[in-house]
């Protein structure tokens, strides 16, 4: 079992920056890739970014790519998503996932909601 917490979201204007915090505990460590994904209000959700647990490997959607940074914290147990040119486009619920025993396992999400 592992438990992931998202924090972070909140409300921005066109051109504004937010860094999510994804806090993990439990069976992280067994986990062998980590990611971030999003939810837009009436769609599926779809990756942002996924990465190797140790790093080095993100591989970017297209329209993020540029703008958004993955990056991790091992001894805080923290993986981070620094979003910068925030566009309206981007505005959904934003999961982290950790892939372990052949499965994602994401968190419960934050909001992020941008302003034209």
């Amino acid at each position: 079992q592992v438990q992931l917490v998202e924090s972070g979201g909140g409300l921005v204007q066109t051109g504004g920056s937010l860094r999510l915090s994804c806090v993990a505990s439990g069976r992280h460590f067994s986990a062998s890739h980590i990611g971030w994904f999003r939810q837009a209000p009436g769609k599926q959700r779809r990756d942002v970014v996924r990465d190797t647990w140790s790093g080095g490997s993100a591989e970017y959607v297209l329209s993020v790519k540029g703008r958004f940074t993955i990056s991790s914290d091992k001894a805080k147990n923290t993986v981070y998503l620094q979003m910068n040119s925030l566009k309206p486009e981007d505005t959904a619920v934003y999961y982290c996932g950790l892939y372990i025993d052949g499965s994602w396992q994401y968190g419960q999400g934050t909001l992020v909601t941008v302003s034209s």
